[in-house]
């Protein structure tokens, strides 16, 4: 039996492993397409990343989005514009992890 620290260093070790694979490989056709959606959603997002964290199906992302038209707007808001503009996608996903931040001066 495989004790819990040996089972865990693996697991990070496959983790790490993958993140590298991710940042080498080009982005997938959600990536992209989600991308495009918040392009067009928030013209004013000073960065934008979409990652697909369930290994390149397409069941769980994550995004990170900067913009001017999150300023004045609590973080709950800020996450539903960002549920409103992927209302469709969402239906086909298993998860979603949401990062907003309004851009620093």
């Amino acid at each position: 039996m495989m004790s819990v620290s040996r089972f865990l260093r693996r697991h990070e070790t496959v983790i790490k492993a993958r993140q590298v694979w991710r940042a080498l490989s080009s982005q997938t056709d959600g990536e992209t397409r989600i991308a495009q959606i918040l392009k067009e959603k928030f013209p004013q997002a000073a960065s934008l990343k979409v990652v697909d964290i369930s290994g390149g199906c397409g069941a769980m992302y994550e995004i990170h989005i900067e913009s001017e038209e999150f300023k004045g707007k609590r973080t709950v808001q800020q996450h539903q514009l960002v549920n409103q503009a992927l209302q469709d996608e969402i239906q086909g996903m298993h998860g979603l992890r949401i990062f907003t931040d309004v851009p620093r001066k």
